[in-house]
């Protein structure tokens, strides 16, 4: 999955309009959607990916743990 920086800040920006549009015309008030805002969010968006991606994927730090990870995939080439 490649999904770009600009994917997300623009998706980031109309998710923002969109609620900003909608909480206007039901008479709430308004997001103050500043640069400020946006970087901020972006920033905070891609360091939760980061965060659950480097969760999620299986990091070896041990020796043991590589020399493991060597074996695995040893294993899954069928040798």
């Amino acid at each position: 999955m490649n999904i770009t920086a600009g994917t997300i800040a623009r998706t980031a920006i109309l998710g923002l309009a969109l609620t900003n549009q909608i909480l206007t015309a039901t008479g709430h008030n308004v997001i103050d959607i500043s640069d400020d805002t946006v970087n901020t969010f972006v920033a905070t968006g891609f360091t939760i990916v980061t965060a659950v991606v480097a969760w999620w994927k299986n990091n070896s730090f041990t020796s043991a743990a590589i020399e493991a990870d060597k074996m695995k995939d040893q294993l899954k080439e069928g040798e």
